[in-house]
C-alpha cells in the first residue's frame, strides 16, 4: 500500500477553486455536525507550506478524501456539466422551433413585426432586465442560473448532498463571482438559442420561397417605412440592406412582389436578428465571463470564518525555531546519549521502518535477524506511541513501511484505521501477518485479516506471512 502523491501538496489535477469549494464544504459540514477527527491531516497540513491558507486547503484535502466529501463535489461536478449540457441542448431547440414558427410552413405571408417579436421579443425583455440589475446589488442568480442550480441536485443523493451548492454559493458570494458566473451562462444559452434560430433562418430562406408583409388596421404605410428605416439603421453600418421605400409601401399584402423585393427583406430580418440579438449576448457573455474569471483568481480563505479561526493555532504553532541568537555556554551544551531505536520522537530519514502492532508482550521483538539498516519504531501499545510515530514518520522519507499484525487476534476497525494513516506517510507499505511458530497455531486469523485488508484497498501481494521473509523485502526492497 503507497502513500498517495499529494500528501503536502494540492493535487495538480484539480483547479484551485475546486480546492476551496472543500474546504468550504468541510468548514460547513463541521459547522453543522461538529469538528471532525483531524490529528493525521493536521500533521500532513504541516508538512506543506508554511502559510495557513495551503495548510487549510491541505487538512481538507485529506480529511475530504478520507470522508468522501471529495467525491461528493466531483459528482455534483459531474451532474452540473449534465445539466448545463441539458440546458444548452433546450436552448438550441428552442432557437429551432422559435425561427421555423416566425417563419410558419410558406403557405402564408410573414408579418415582419410579428416576425421580429418571435425571434428577438422575449430575449431584448430579458436583456433590458439584465442591463438593469447591474445597478442592484448581485444577491441572486439569474432566472436560468437558479433553473441550473435546481436541475443539478436533482443528480446530487446524500446526506452532505445539500452542502455542496451552499458551499459553491458562499464562495462565489465572498468574492463576487455570482453575476459573472451565472450571467456568462446565461448569456450562453441565449446566445445557443439565437445562434440556432439564425442558422434555421438561413436555411430556411435558402430553401423555401415567403412572402414578408406588414399588416395594420389604423397605421399608415409612412408609419412603416420609418420603423422599417428606424430599426435597419443600426444594421446597415454592418452591411446589411434596408428595403426601399417603394417595397415597404407595397408590402401591405395586397400586391405580388418580386423575388428581390422579398431577398431585401430577408436580409433585413437577418441583420435585425444579429445586430440586436446575437452581438449584444455575446458582448455580454463575453464581458460576465471575464468578470467571473477575475473574481475566481482573486479566491481567498477568509482565516476569519467560523471553523477556520480555531485551525491557526494548530496548523501554525506558534513555538517555531528562529534561529540561533548566541553561542550556547558551555555548561548548557547539550551531551549526545544512547540512541532509543523505540522511541519515535526524531525523524529516520531515508531508512526503512519496522513497526508492531499490539504484539503479545511474550512475543520476542524486535526479531533477531533484523539487519542493522533497519529503524525499529518499536510495537505500539498507547495513543501516545502511535502519534510519536506518526509525527516520526511525517518528518522522515520512509520508502519502506513494515506493518507487523499478530495473526493470532481479530482485526477491528480502529487498526485498520491505523494501518492506513501509517500507510499514507511511506512511500511503500507492506502488513506482515505476524505468527510466532513457537506458540499454538490452530487460532490464526489470517484469512480474516487478509479479507479486512484487501477490502480496504491493499493489494494481496502487500499482504506478508512468515515464509515471505518479509524483513528481506524491507531492507532491499526486493520480494
Amino acid at each position: 500500500m503507497a502513500a498517495p502523491d499529494a500528501v503536502t501538496k494540492l493535487s495538480a489535477d484539480i483547479p484551485p477553486w475546486q480546492h476551496h469549494w472543500l474546504a468550504e464544504t468541510l468548514r460547513l459540514r463541521e459547522e453543522h455536525w461538529g469538528p471532525l477527527e483531524d490529528a493525521d491531516a493536521v500533521r500532513h497540513a504541516r508538512r506543506g507550506p508554511e502559510a495557513l491558507e495551503p495548510r487549510i486547503l491541505l487538512r481538507a484535502q485529506s480529511l475530504g478524501r478520507r470522508e468522501g466529501l471529495d467525491e461528493l463535489v466531483s459528482r455534483w461536478r459531474q451532474g452540473a456539466l449534465i445539466s448545463l449540457s441539458i440546458l444548452f441542448i433546450l436552448a438550441l431547440l428552442t432557437g429551432i422551433g422559435s425561427a421555423a414558427g416566425a417563419l410558419g410552413d410558406g403557405t402564408r405571408p410573414v408579418n415582419v413585426l410579428w416576425a421580429l417579436g418571435a425571434l428577438l421579443g422575449l430575449n431584448l425583455l430579458t436583456l433590458v432586465l439584465w442591463l438593469a440589475s447591474l445597478l442592484l446589488r448581485p444577491r441572486h442568480a439569474t432566472v436560468l442560473g437558479r433553473l441550473w442550480l435546481w436541475i443539478t441536485r436533482k443528480f446530487a443523493r446524500g446526506p452532505d448532498a445539500a452542502l455542496v451548492p451552499q458551499a459553491l454559493m458562499n464562495l462565489l458570494g465572498r468574492i463576487g463571482a455570482i453575476r459573472g458566473l451565472f450571467g456568462a451562462i446565461s448569456h450562453g444559452l441565449w446566445l445557443t438559442g439565437l445562434m440556432a434560430a439564425l442558422m434555421t433562418l438561413l436555411v430556411l430562406l435558402s430553401t423555401a420561397s415567403y412572402r414578408f408583409v406588414w399588416a395594420t388596421t389604423i397605421l399608415q404605410p409612412d408609419t412603416f417605412v420609418t420603423l422599417t428605416h428606424a430599426i435597419g439603421w443600426l444594421p446597415a453600418q454592418f452591411g446589411f440592406t434596408i428595403p426601399a421605400e417603394n417595397i415597404v409601401r407595397a408590402s401591405d399584402g395586397a400586391q405580388a412582389l418580386p423575388a428581390a423585393a422579398q431577398a431585401q427583406w430577408s436580409v433585413w430580418l437577418i441583420g435585425v436578428m444579429v445586430v440586436y440579438g446575437i452581438l449584444p449576448r455575446l458582448v455580454a457573455a463575453i464581458w460576465c465571463t471575464l468578470q467571473a474569471r477575475r473574481a475566481l483568481r482573486g479566491l481567498r480563505i477568509d482565516p476569519t470564518l467560523p471553523g477556520y479561526a480555531a485551525l491557526r493555532d494548530r496548523l501554525l504553532p506558534a513555538a517555531q525555531s528562529t534561529g540561533i541568537d548566541r553561542p550556547v555556554d558551555d555548561i548548557h551544551q547539550p551531551q549526545v546519549g544512547a540512541t532509543r531505536t523505540d522511541d519515535a520522537t526524531v525523524s529516520w530519514g531515508t531508512q526503512p521502518v519496522l513497526v508492531s502492532l499490539e504484539l503479545p508482550a511474550e512475543v520476542t521483538w524486535p526479531p533477531a535477524d533484523m539487519p542493522d539498516t533497519i529503524q525499529n519504531a518499536g510495537n505500539l501499545d498507547s495513543r501516545e506511541q502511535r502519534n510519536r510515530v506518526r509525527d516520526a514518520l511525517s518528518d522522515s522519507h520512509t520508502p519502506r513501511l513494515l506493518i507487523a499484525c499478530d495473526a493470532r487476534q481479530t482485526p477491528d476497525r480502529g487498526t485498520m484505521g491505523l494501518i492506513a494513516s501509517l500507510a499514507e506517510l511511506a512511500g511503500d507499505t507492506r502488513v506482515w501477518l505476524y505468527l510466532d511458530l513457537q506458540r499454538e497455531t490452530a487460532s490464526d486469523r489470517r484469512t480474516t485479516w487478509r479479507e479486512r485488508l484487501m477490502a480496504a484497498g491493499m493489494a494481496e501481494t502487500s499482504i506478508l506471512h512468515n515464509e515471505d521473509q518479509p524483513l528481506r523485502w524491507l531492507e532491499s526492497g526486493n520480494d
